[in-house]
């Protein structure tokens, strides 16, 4: 753990400056969006990217000085890689998305050369350098213990010779300890690997039965699927898009309802999208709402009048009769910009099952969808986390500190909701423990 002492002692500086700039840059870019304490843990995540970036800069510095000769060789080798680094970043960083600018998309060629590989290093780099801080930490726990316990002996004069356990670690059992800390961090840039050329493409079909008391008999079995947040782009490309479109034909469902964010930042893409989404086919038919990408990318009118004329209707704060057998569903969709669900009590019709199309499950939307009668939200936005590691332990997902609902199913006072965990990606086209969903809702009554 000596090399972490030293990367902590050599750059505390460059630590607490990165500390004020981070917080800074999140507030710039995210304006008490939300809130004081996320804003704080934010920035600390952004302080722990930069810090990363540094260390494995550095540890790539000490392993080229092995090949290369010559005294002034970590100055060059330094200035190349800084060079390099910021050639990546000042490409990745527009494409990204981060701060909400909407931008022409870039060639697929490109973005698989320059976005791809640096999107794999900065999420296996910055996880490395998370597992590499747990290990220096449970390291000094482990030595502050051994140092507290030898001072209690001493003070409470004894003389027995502490056992072995409590011996200080050896330099060899140390340097041990720290080259296994190094390996073990090598596992989230494989991890990242899996997710870029893998993960975000495993689309996984997910089946559940939503009981609704008070489904009409006809809709016994109704089968409805839903899709969410494509993103296209070009690491969702409409090739791509279309393959979840023949997946999602190919279950017969009786109705196809999207929750939205069929842009990722590229306004250009929009005829693109509806034209890989206007094969999907549902006898009572296709219908969506629209995304916080739709508002960014200022495409909520356009897209919708693209989407009518290949006959899917886009609901913006609307209700349409799903009608079968003279039973019906009330079918309400809201726009992105609408989360407090202001004006929709006017949509909801009593005595009747109301289903709600809304991007965003924000906490208070669902309660608010509860006490206005709505029997099932359907959502998405969350991507399930996108990099969960919920696999491992439930919270350990970014997406839990803008909301509770993340992905999968919940009820609440007779009301139930469930989030879609998407097809496409942001920022990072990587997916890790929230694979691409389709999902397919069978409405019954028992």
């Amino acid at each position: 753990m000596a090399t972490m002492i030293s990367f902590l002692r050599a750059y505390k500086r460059v630590i607490v400056w990165s500390l004020i700039f981070a917080y800074a840059a999140f507030l710039l870019i995210h304006p008490d969006e939300f809130g004081r304490i996320n804003d704080l843990f934010f920035s600390a995540l952004l302080v722990m990217l930069i810090a990363s970036q540094i260390f494995w800069i550095r540890r790539i510095l000490d392993l080229g000085e092995r090949f290369i000769p010559g005294k002034p060789r970590r100055a060059w080798l330094a200035v190349v890689a800084s060079l390099v680094f910021l050639f990546f970043f000042a490409y990745w960083f527009p494409s990204s998305g981060i701060g909400h600018r909407p931008r022409p998309a870039d060639s697929r060629l490109r973005s698989i050369l320059i976005v791809g590989p640096f999107s794999w290093w900065l999420v296996g780099s910055w996880a490395g350098f998370g597992l590499v801080m747990a290990f220096w930490m449970a390291d000094r726990a482990v030595r502050s213990a051994v140092w507290v316990s030898r001072k209690a002996r001493a003070a409470a004069g004894s003389h027995v010779a502490a056992p072995a356990a409590l011996a200080l670690p050896s330099t060899s059992r140390r340097r041990f300890l720290e080259q296994t800390a190094i390996a073990l961090s090598a596992t989230p840039f494989l991890a990242a690997a899996y997710g870029l050329f893998y993960g975000r493409l495993d689309v996984q079909v997910t089946r559940r039965r939503i009981r609704l008391a008070r489904l009409p008999e006809a809709f016994e079995g109704f089968h409805i699927a839903q899709l969410s947040d494509f993103h296209i782009s070009p690491f969702m490309t409409a090739d791509e898009i279309r393959r979840c479109v023949t997946m999602t034909n190919r279950m017969n469902p009786d109705l196809v309802v999207m929750t939205g964010d069929y842009m990722a930042w590229d306004s250009a893409a929009q005829a693109e999208v509806v034209q890989a989404l206007a094969g999907l086919r549902a006898p009572y038919g296709v219908f969506g709402c629209l995304g916080n990408h739709e508002t960014i990318t200022q495409t909520e009118e356009s897209i919708t009048r693209l989407f009518a004329a290949q006959g899917i209707r886009i609901l913006r704060q609307e209700r349409t009769p799903i009608q079968l057998q003279g039973e019906t569903l009330n079918l309400i969709g809201v726009d992105d910009s609408h989360p407090d669900l202001q004006g929709v009590e006017h949509l909801v019709i009593p005595d009747t099952v109301n289903i709600l199309l809304i991007h965003y499950p924000y906490p208070d939307g669902f309660d608010r969808a509860v006490e206005l009668g709505i029997d099932l939200t359907l959502a998405g936005h969350t991507h399930g986390g996108q990099l969960s590691l919920e696999f491992l332990h439930r919270g350990l997902c970014l997406s839990r500190f803008e909301t509770p609902y993340v992905s999968g199913w919940y009820e609440k006072s007779g009301g139930q909701l469930y989030v879609n965990r998407g097809i496409g990606t942001t920022v990072f086209p990587i997916r890790l423990g929230a694979r691409p969903e389709i999902t397919v809702l069978e409405l019954t009554r028992t």
